[in-house]
């Protein structure tokens, strides 16, 4: 598996995205969406990356800087034919690696709250987040779930 970062113009990530994005519209109610298309993920503040192997998308993720010490991981997904072959768990050592490189001291989420996002909560337990309040512009809701994980 090849982690890279991504410049987001491929027609495979666009594809992925419109995957992601349809799943959470599917697991969530629409005020409770938080992913980003992928117009907002080319803002200079998210570095994207994609995880290829033999020429296949396997799966993404990004980082979003919103100030010098604190990140948060965005548009974490793998492809629906790449499920359970750790492709999530690679990509997010791969953001954690680079937080600690940028010297963030904090690196947060938002994931839903439903039973379909029990698989990623799980594995962001496991590398470390704890459960926490909202942050950086996010409110109190039942449909989400916050986890942060300090360096």
């Amino acid at each position: 598996m090849q982690i890279k970062i991504d410049d987001l113009r491929g027609p495979e990530i666009a594809l992925l995205l419109e995957e992601h994005l349809a799943g959470m519209r599917a697991s969530s109610p629409a005020c409770s969406v938080h992913a980003l298309d992928i117009d907002a993920l080319r803002k200079p503040e998210i570095t994207f990356w994609s995880a290829w192997e033999g020429g296949e998308l396997l799966g993404c993720g990004a980082l979003k800087e919103l100030h010098s010490q604190h990140a948060e991981v965005k548009s974490m997904r793998t492809s629906s034919k790449h499920l359970r072959k750790k492709v999530a768990s690679s990509i997010l050592q791969v953001l954690i690696d680079t937080a600690v490189e940028r010297g963030y001291k904090k690196l947060s989420l938002e994931t839903g709250s439903q039973p379909a996002f029990i698989p990623a909560r799980t594995m962001y337990l496991s590398f470390g987040f704890t459960y926490c309040g909202p942050f950086e512009g996010y409110w109190d809701d039942p449909n989400s779930v916050f986890m942060e994980k300090v360096f």
